[in-house]
């Protein structure tokens, strides 16, 4: 069975920084597309960033040029390194890759979320 942990949520002062870090487990051949989204309250998640297993990067505008995404194949895991920490950015933040598992067909797989809020 896949599964996708996110940790490194919580409290950040506007300005402030954050590192999101996700890790995949279970029998996977092979992760493709790695990226994260966010859903704020009262809001429909929403596209952040993405990274490709070579390492091509795609960020949402509201979060260009001040997130960071990366990724390490040999952890099977994302990172989202966020600075320059805007209020807006408050939201559960949640991890998405779309996996190749050993013995079921490929899909794409959620992590559980992690709580970001920027707040002073």
């Amino acid at each position: 069975q896949v599964q996708l942990v996110e940790s490194g949520g919580g409290l950040a002062q506007p300005g402030g920084s954050l590192r999101l870090s996700c890790a995949a487990s279970g029998s996977i051949y092979r992760i493709d597309n790695m990226g994260w989204y966010r859903q704020a309250p009262g809001k429909q998640r929403e596209f952040v960033a993405s990274i490709t297993r070579t390492g091509n990067t795609n960020y949402a505008d509201s979060v260009k040029d001040r997130f960071a995404i990366s990724r390490d194949n040999a952890k099977r895991a994302v990172y989202l390194q966020m600075s320059s920490l805007k209020p807006e950015d408050t939201a559960v933040y949640y991890c998405n890759a779309f996996v190749y598992p050993t013995t079921t067909t490929p899909t794409y797989y959620w992590g559980q979320g992690t709580q970001v809020t920027v707040s002073s």
